[in-house]
C-alpha cells in the first residue's frame, strides 16, 4: 500500500537554500517544500531516558522504520548527549535521502540569553558532526524559555544559519499553545512541534488552523502519551530508574507535560479504558491513537518513538488504517472533556 505523504511547505531542500543575504522565508519559497511519510520516528528512545536501548537494537529500529515507509526522523542534541544523533548519522551513511530534524538548546542552563548566534553556531557544528552532514535539514529550538519566541535577535540568528548554509530550515518545539502561535507568526518558521494526542486536544483549537493558514508544518510529538495510549499499562506497571516515566512523574527533571502528557497516571489509565472499545478489529490501540492524530487537519507528521523493530513497524502501519469514524472522534472529545480537560487544558 503506498505510504501517505504530506508536505512541509517551508522546508526547503539543501540544494535550494537561500543565497547569502536572503531570508529563511525566501529559502522556503525557493524550494518546493519537502514531502515526508505522515508517520515518522521519534528518536529520543535511541539516546536515553527510556531505559537502555543497545546500538544493535537502535539500528534495527531505524531499519525497520525506514523499510516500513518512514522518511522523517526526529532527534535532538540532548538525547543521550548526542548518542541519538550519532546513531542516526551512522545510519544515514547507508540510507541517504531521509529527512532528519534535530533540536538544540537543552544542553545549557535555560536562560534566554543563551539563545544567541555564537551558541547556535557551536551547537550547530556539534550536531552536524554527530549526524555527519554539512547542512542540517531542520533545526528546532528545543522548548526554550518562553521569552525566546518573542526575541527578534533569535530569529535573525536562525536566518543567519540558513544564509551560511548550516541549516536548510528552522522550526520550534513548544510546550504551550501560546508559544506555538507566537512562532507561527514568524515568517521564517518552517515547523512547530507540539504535544498532540487523544489526551491533549488543546492544539486543535487554534494552533493547527493557524499553522495551516501560514503554511507551517505541524510535528505531533508524544503521540502515545508516553505509552499510556498503547493500552499496555496498568496500575501494576513499573518503570526503570533511568526511565523518565519514573523519575519525571511530577516534573522533577523537565516539564511534566513530556511525561504521560502531564496527565496523572491513574487518570490516564481510566481514560484509556474508556477509549479501548473504539479500537477496530485487527488494529492495536497504539495504531488507533496514531490514526486519530493523522486524521487531524494540519498535521504534517507524527513522531512516535520505538524501542525495537517490531514497535517501529507497528507504528508505521498506523498510516494504513482507515480514518476513524465521526463517532470515534466524538468519543475522544467526550472522554477528554470529562476526565482530562480540567487537569491539563489550561496548563499548556
Amino acid at each position: 500500500m503506498p505510504v501517505e505523504k504530506r508536505t512541509f511547505a517551508r522546508l526547503a531542500t539543501a540544494a535550494s537554500i537561500a543565497p547569502s543575504g536572503a531570508s529563511a522565508a525566501d529559502a522556503g519559497a525557493a524550494g518546493s517544500g519537502r514531502d515526508v511519510g505522515v508517520v515518522g520516528l521519534g528518536a529520543w528512545q535511541l539516546g536515553a531516558d527510556w531505559g537502555e536501548v543497545s546500538e544493535d537494537a537502535a539500528f534495527a529500529t531505524l531499519a525497520a522504520a525506514v523499510d516500513a515507509g518512514v522518511t522523517f526522523l526526529d532527534t535532538a542534541d540532548v538525547y543521550g548527549d548526542g548518542r541519538s544523533e550519532q546513531i542516526i548519522g551512522r545510519f544515514l551513511r547507508q540510507h541517504p535521502g531521509l529527512t532528519v530534524a534535530t533540536k538544540m538548546g537543552r544542553r545549557v542552563p535555560q536562560e534566554p540569553s543563551a539563545y544567541n548566534l555564537d551558541n547556535f553556531r557551536a551547537w550547530n557544528d556539534r550536531s552536524r558532526a554527530n549526524l555527519g552532514v554539512d547542512t542540517l535539514d531542520l533545526v528546532q529550538l528545543h522548548c526554550p524559555p518562553t521569552p525566546v519566541y518573542s526575541t527578534d535577535a533569535v530569529f535573525d540568528a536562525l536566518d543567519t544559519l540558513v544564509q551560511e548554509k548550516r541549516i536548510a530550515a528552522y522550526g520550534v518545539s513548544v510546550e504551550r499553545v501560546e508559544e506555538a502561535l507566537t512562532a507561527i507568526a514568524r515568517p521564517g518558521v518552517a515547523s512547530v512541534q507540539i504535544i498532540l494526542n487523544a489526551l491533549r486536544l488543546k492544539p486543535l483549537e487554534t494552533v493547527l488552523p493557524a499553522a495551516a493558514a501560514a503554511g507551517v508544518g505541524i510535528i505531533a510529538r508524544v503521540p502515545l502519551a508516553s505509552g499510556l495510549l498503547s493500552g499496555r499499562y496498568d496500575e501494576h506497571t513499573t518503570f526503570g530508574a533511568d526511565d523518565h516515566r519514573n523519575y519525571n512523574r511530577h516534573g522533577e527533571s523537565f516539564d511534566v507535560g513530556e511525561t504521560f502528557s502531564g496527565v496523572p497516571y491513574e487518570v490516564g489509565l481510566a481514560a484509556v479504558r474508556r477509549l479501548r472499545p473504539l479500537v477496530p478489529p485487527g488494529a492495536t490501540m497504539a495504531q488507533w491513537a496514531l490514526r486519530w492524530i493523522v486524521d487531524q487537519p494540519g498535521v504534517t507528521v507524527v513522531i512516535p518513538g520505538a524501542r525495537d523493530a517490531d514497535q517501529a513497524r507497528a507504528n508505521a502501519a498506523a498510516a494504513d488504517l482507515a480514518p476513524l469514524t465521526p463517532e470515534a472522534h466524538a468519543a475522544v472529545a467526550e472522554v477528554y472533556n470529562e476526565l482530562i480537560r480540567p487537569l491539563v487544558h489550561d496548563r499548556w
